[in-house]
């Protein structure tokens, strides 16, 4: 998720330091701080004052303070990272849907760089790229302690242009070299279709700055080709998140009354509460929203808020289970701070920190037979609690227009995870019936 602020909220820190040891307030102001954090900021200031008179070459010094701030960060948890000016533009890129690259979700789990999910209709997901397939050379580069950040730039570029990843997989015993062909990578956050029986199905890839938009748009455009409406399916498999805001617009989308989700961190700015409003158009049918390991962040807020409103029946497998809050912080000469900032929670008060959101009715995806034939099928798959430095959960620290075109007729036998909901949805009634007898 990313939640941004317009203004400066923190100085950077060689000022920081700075201030801390030789500003106007004097010992009033080292007094203040905890003695071995002065103590461990004057080490800091003397290796510096070393390395730059001493070291074997000339260096420079903001190169040196840079290497120290990510260190300082990467510390923390995945998820926080400073940025550069250069990385900061690529982040505000992704909330826009639109860039050159190869369209995969990446995390570093055991320092080891690693795909999340490939997101659908780009060069990594035709060409096989799967969620937890560990990337351990990007052009015959090794990835061995790469930032997020770096691994973005390397793995972005100009249209046709060409990037070879070498991958490890769970069930592949050697390395596999993976030649990818950058296109410009347009997500398209929400896709629609018509089942037989008015049953609606709308696909979220992602949440971007237009996602709650387009989703208004396609229910609309479905409860008028296919009254009576009589059950909708929410896909969110290897939905990786997004906007904060956004996760609130959809969720509210469906509900007309209830808590959609609350954010805790340690200063009371921080802390929030997101309500539904009744405009009067949401859906009254019933609502199956799908699952899987690549279900995360955002995603997860969704799926969250309309279970625990009894909204919806979520079918599938365990989410990733990223329940923090990042927030952007721009700093001077247009850097910036990503800091996880708060943990969100679902409406019943469920952290969904490195646990996840668990489905009402557990279905693991079968591939289809020609998928078997064709690919390797990985068990093993990466979650927020397989990262490396996670904020740990709850049970870990002992506190609890156009008609939409029908489906082929072989998309449900082809997908066991959907053919599932929409036969639910199909009996809806008929179970509603034999539920009161």
């Amino acid at each position: 998720m990313k939640v941004f602020f317009t203004k400066r909220l923190l100085p950077p820190f060689g000022v920081l330091m700075l201030l801390i040891m030789f500003g106007p307030y004097g010992d009033s102001q080292v007094s203040a701080l905890d003695k071995s954090t002065y103590q461990s900021l004057k080490t800091f200031s003397e290796v510096l004052d070393l390395v730059e008179k001493n070291y074997v070459e000339n260096v420079d010094p903001k190169v040196l303070i840079q290497g120290a701030i990510n260190g300082m960060i990467k510390s923390l948890d995945p998820h926080s990272t400073f940025m550069t000016a250069d990385m900061f533009k690529e982040l505000e890129v992704d909330t826009r849907g639109s860039f050159g690259g190869v369209g995969i979700e990446i995390t570093v789990q055991k320092d080891i760089l690693t795909v999340v999910s490939p997101i659908e209709d780009t060069p990594a997901f035709k060409a096989g790229v799967q969620a937890g397939d560990r990337i351990i050379m990007i052009d015959g580069q090794s990835t061995k302690d790469i930032t997020i950040m770096d691994a973005v730039k390397k793995l972005r570029g100009p249209k046709d242009t060409k990037v070879t990843i070498t991958i490890l997989r769970e069930s592949t015993p050697k390395p596999k070299d993976i030649v990818l062909i950058r296109d410009d990578i347009k997500v398209k956050s929400v896709k629609q279709n018509i089942f037989e029986d008015h049953i609606a199905y709308i696909r979220l890839a992602a949440f971007q700055e237009r996602t709650v938009e387009d989703l208004k748009k396609a229910l609309r455009d479905l409860d008028e080709k296919a009254r009576p409406l009589k059950g909708v399916v929410l896909d969110m498999r290897n939905n990786p998140g997004g906007l904060l805001n956004q996760a609130v617009e959809v969720s509210d989308a469906f509900m007309k009354s209830g808590t959609i989700v609350s954010t805790r961190g340690r200063t009371k700015n921080m802390e929030s509460k997101a309500k539904a409003r009744d405009d009067g158009n949401e859906p009254t049918c019933p609502i199956v929203i799908l699952v899987n390991e690549g279900t995360a962040s955002a995603a997860e807020i969704v799926a969250g808020a309309l279970q625990d409103n009894g909204l919806a029946l979520i079918i599938g497998t365990q989410t990733f289970g990223k329940g923090s809050v990042q927030t952007v912080i721009p700093l001077e000469e247009g850097a910036a701070l990503k800091l996880t900032t708060a943990k969100y929670y679902t409406p019943k008060g469920r952290s969904i920190q490195a646990e996840g959101i668990t489905p009402d009715i557990a279905v693991k995806r079968l591939p289809p037979p020609e998928e078997k034939e064709t690919k390797e099928v990985v068990d093993h798959v990466i979650r927020e609690q397989d990262l490396s430095g996670h904020i740990k959960s709850p049970k870990e620290t002992g506190l609890e227009a156009k008609k939409p075109p029908k489906a082929e007729p072989n998309e449900l036998t082809r997908d066991n995870q959907l053919k599932t909901a929409v036969d639910i949805l199909k009996s809806w009634d008929i179970l509603k019936r034999n539920g009161k007898n």
